[in-house]
C-alpha cells in the first residue's frame, strides 16, 4: 500500500514538473517577459556588431520635396545686359585763319573795325607801324652850287618863257630851282618834258615821308560763318602769323 502511494506521488510530481516546464517558461512559446509596448532590454555584449560602413542617414521627405520643387522651378530671367554707351568722339580741333587788316588811316577807324569783329574773331590785336609814303613828285633843276648861279639860271628860264619856278634857299638841296611838286606822276612827267624841251636838264624825283599806319590782326575760326569783308570795308588784308 505504501509503495502504491509513493508511485502515485511520483507520477503526480512528474506531471507537475512537466506542466511547469511546459507552461511556466515564457521562451518556450516566444512570449516576452516584459509588458507589451515596453522595449526589451539587452546586455551590451548581446548587441550585434555595427556594420563596417554605416548607411547614409535617410533624407527627410520634406527635404526631398523641397529639392524637387527647386529643381522643377525655372530660373529667374536674367537681367538684360545694357551695353555701355560709346565714348564720345573727341572734338575736332578748330582751325583758324589769321589775317592782318589795314592799313587804317586813323586809330578811330581801327577801333571801329575791332568793335565790328568782336563777335566773330577768336583773338585780335592792334598795332602801329611806320611806313614810307609818297607825298608827291618833284620836278627841279639842279643848282649851280651858289646863290648867284641859281639866280642866273632863273633869268634864263624866264627868257625861255618857262615860268612858275622858285629858288630853294635852305634844306638839303639849297640853290636848287624847283619847277613844281605834283601829286600825279603823269603831270610831273609833263612838266619835266616841257622844261627839257626848252633846253634845260629838268629832273623828276619821288618825294616821300614817314607816316604811321594802323593795323588790326585778327584770328578767325574756319567755321564758314565769318563775314568780316561785309563788316570792315575800305582796307586791304593779307595773311599773317597766328598768335
Amino acid at each position: 500500500m505504501f509503495l502504491r502511494l509513493l508511485f502515485v506521488l511520483l507520477i503526480a510530481l512528474n506531471i507537475a514538473v512537466g506542466a511547469w516546464l511546459l507552461l511556466g517558461q515564457d521562451d518556450v512559446h516566444g512570449r516576452s517577459a516584459t509588458d507589451a509596448g515596453v522595449p526589451e532590454l539587452h546586455l551590451l555584449s548581446e548587441r550585434p556588431a555595427a556594420p563596417a560602413t554605416s548607411a547614409p542617414a535617410p533624407v527627410p521627405a520634406a527635404t526631398v520635396a523641397t529639392a524637387a520643387a527647386a529643381a522643377s522651378t525655372p530660373p529667374p530671367p536674367a537681367a538684360p545686359v545694357v551695353a555701355p554707351a560709346p565714348a564720345p568722339a573727341p572734338p575736332r580741333p578748330t582751325s583758324y585763319t589769321c589775317i592782318a587788316l589795314g592799313p587804317f588811316a586813323t586809330q578811330v577807324d581801327m577801333r571801329n573795325a575791332r568793335s565790328a569783329l568782336s563777335n566773330q574773331a577768336a583773338r585780335m590785336r592792334q598795332r602801329q607801324e611806320q611806313t614810307t609814303q609818297t607825298t608827291g613828285w618833284w620836278v627841279f633843276l639842279p643848282g649851280g652850287g651858289s646863290r648867284d648861279k641859281a639866280l642866273e639860271l632863273g633869268r634864263r628860264l624866264t627868257a625861255a618863257n618857262v615860268g612858275e619856278y622858285f629858288i630853294v634857299g635852305s634844306g638839303d638841296q639849297p640853290n636848287t630851282i624847283s619847277l613844281g611838286l605834283f601829286k600825279d606822276p603823269a603831270n610831273a612827267r609833263r612838266r619835266r618834258d616841257q622844261v627839257a624841251a626848252a633846253g634845260f636838264p629838268a629832273q623828276m624825283t619821288e618825294r616821300t615821308e614817314s607816316v604811321a599806319e594802323y593795323w588790326l590782326d585778327v584770328v578767325i575760326p574756319d567755321t564758314g560763318r565769318a563775314d568780316w569783308r561785309n563788316r570792315v570795308k575800305g582796307v586791304g588784308s593779307h595773311s599773317t602769323g597766328c598768335f
